[in-house]
């Protein structure tokens, strides 16, 4: 009778495991939906016609446009570290006193060059999970192909200290990725993944939400450093290489990354 007993609450269990799970995929799967349809949404406006030297960048060949992705209104925490880059970035070309609010692409830009390349620099003004619209509205404002755009962002599987290039493939969990894939309608773009490390005795969504601690921000200084010397080098590349056939099909990024997967990591 006691094993009897022991079978039918075990099966309980499992049965409101398995029910809990379910839900729990239902969650994440509609949060996923409602994302995207919200991305649609808002990428129905109609984008300002490019006057000036905005006109001028569209004759040019060489153009590239570098995101920090993050949250808007969140300064120092963790999950904008890539916002953080792009203002180390912006500091060095001595532009840093450039941002401009633009409402038709839903961000700050500076415009700007590092040798003969035009390069735009946003910061999206909307929350993480739908950074994509201001992506896809400044490459079409811009008229700069998804393969010479490059994302800078956070990456939990990577230590603080540490810092990788990827070149396309999937969003990999990144919520602020998956967003400009969903937009852009491929994964082609370049990202640099700059590593935060993941959470000790606390929940992903507090551990990225939060500031970076006194000794983080010892080792963060040089990341920045390091990060903005990376993408300085990506912006420095060949026309030859800028302008290399690349795929256009929203898997094609998949592709380009599993056969010419290129990394650097950097240790500070």
């Amino acid at each position: 009778m006691s094993r009897l007993k022991k079978h039918t609450v075990f099966g309980t269990l499992c049965r409101y495991l398995s029910f809990f799970c379910k839900k729990l995929l239902n969650f994440v799967t509609m949060r996923r939906l409602l994302t995207r349809v919200i991305n649609r949404v808002l990428l129905c406006g109609t984008l300002k016609p490019a006057m000036g030297i905005e006109a001028e960048m569209h004759t040019q060949c060489q153009r590239r446009l570098v995101v920090g992705l993050g949250n808007t209104g969140m300064e120092g925490t963790r999950h904008n570290v890539g916002m953080a880059v792009l203002g180390a970035l912006a500091a060095r070309l001595g532009v840093a006193d450039r941002w401009s609010g633009d409402k038709h692409v839903s961000g700050e830009v500076i415009l700007s060059e590092v040798q003969q390349t035009h390069v735009v620099l946003l910061r999206p003004r909307l929350l993480m999970n739908i950074n994509g619209v201001s992506v896809a509205k400044a490459a079409a404002k811009y008229g700069i192909k998804p393969e010479h755009i490059l994302l800078v962002h956070d990456e939990l599987d990577k230590p603080l200290g540490k810092i990788a290039i990827k070149h396309g493939g999937s969003a990999r969990g990144h919520n602020g990725v998956r967003s400009c894939v969903d937009c852009l309608q491929t994964d082609v773009m370049s990202r640099i993944r700059v590593g935060i490390g993941r959470p000790v005795g606390k929940t992903v969504e507090r551990h990225v939400l939060g500031r970076f601690s006194s000794e983080e921000k010892k080792v963060l200084d040089s990341v920045l450093v390091q990060s903005v010397d990376i993408l300085l080098s990506q912006l420095s590349m060949q026309d030859s290489q800028q302008d290399s056939p690349s795929p256009s099909s929203p898997a094609g990024g998949r592709e380009a990354a599993q056969k010419s997967q290129l990394k650097q990591k950097h240790e500070p």
